[in-house]
């Protein structure tokens, strides 16, 4: 059995947008070319891919798993397609990464222009979410991820170490004061961050002579995502220990003020993930080489 890539491409177009009105526009192909295309995959591979209903589009759970390998498959056929191009800096095919949000929008997002005119072959996909997404099973190429990492089967680059700081609104602090020492955070609110909703303690994280320590702390306010938590502040809701890469344009301008300097949440790692593979492509190595020349000059602790 031999498949066509053009009709692998359509299938992952499909997967990708749950749709095949929009997989069709977006192709420049008769909405009835990619059905009968995604219909003959079927017929030979011998299983459903997709769930179809008068309303969605989903995969099915043999359509995850050639997904995911279509993407790999592809990725190679890009990779081997550009292999004799005559300028060593060309790079084209699809890149799909993922980083945290503050990380995107305080540096990356800004250098980006450079890198896609650098190489303007290459088709960029850059999702920003503070969840932890499935790098194998989402099709991404690599992520960034700040802080402790999983145990996981993925190759993990460090790239260094992230400081944070203390910071509260000016307006907060004319409100309830400035805190100088630990104990005087028994009087403050802290603005808790989580993962996700639910029971759970507001600590202060610091170090003291080495060792990392916590400080139970009163909140009224538990975030699940960095925008919220940078807005609580801003709006006066209490304190927050970030890191300092996106803070500091905001202490700059005044509209965050540090605290408790000598009580810094301890610094984060920073990290580069990808699958385990034989050889990575081109695009992506050039991709994780970018990244980190950018965050190069933010991060502490370089191996």
């Amino acid at each position: 059995m031999s498949m066509d890539l053009g009709a692998l491409r359509t299938f992952v177009k499909v997967a990708e947008l749950a749709s095949f009105t929009r997989a069709a526009e977006q192709l420049g192909m008769p909405k009835a070319r990619v059905s009968t295309t995604v219909q003959q995959l079927e017929a030979e591979l011998g299983t459903r891919l997709l769930h179809r209903t008068t309303r969605t589009v989903r995969l099915t759970a043999d359509g995850e798993q050639f997904r995911e390998r279509c993407l790999l498959l592809l990725a190679d056929a890009d990779e081997l397609q550009s292999l004799f191009q005559r300028a060593p800096g060309a790079l084209r095919g699809r890149l799909r990464v993922d980083v945290p949000i503050g990380m995107a929008q305080a540096v990356l997002m800004p250098r980006l222009p450079a890198f896609l005119a650098a190489h303007p072959q290459l088709a960029l996909e850059l999702s920003t979410t503070d969840r932890r997404v499935d790098l194998v099973h989402e099709g991404f190429d690599c992520v960034l991820r700040v802080g402790a990492l999983e145990a996981s089967e993925l190759v993990a680059r460090r790239l260094g170490e992230l400081a944070q700081v203390n910071v509260a609104s000016p307006a907060y602090l004319a409100l309830h004061g400035v805190p100088h020492t630990l104990d005087d955070l028994a009087s403050h609110r802290l603005v808790r961050y989580a993962p996700g909703l639910g029971a759970g303690p507001a600590l202060w994280e610091y170090q003291e002579e080495g060792q990392y320590r916590t400080l139970a702390m009163p909140s009224a306010l538990t975030v699940t995502s960095s925008d919220a938590y940078q807005s609580a502040c801003l709006a006066g809701l209490g304190l927050i220990q970030a890191p300092v890469i996106g803070m500091q344009p905001l202490i700059d301008a005044g509209r965050l003020v540090r605290v408790l300097p000598g009580f810094d949440a301890p610094a984060m790692p920073v990290s580069l993930l990808y699958a385990h593979r034989r050889q990575l492509s081109k695009r992506v190595q050039a991709l994780m080489a970018w990244m980190d020349e950018v965050l190069a000059p933010f991060l502490a602790g370089k191996p």
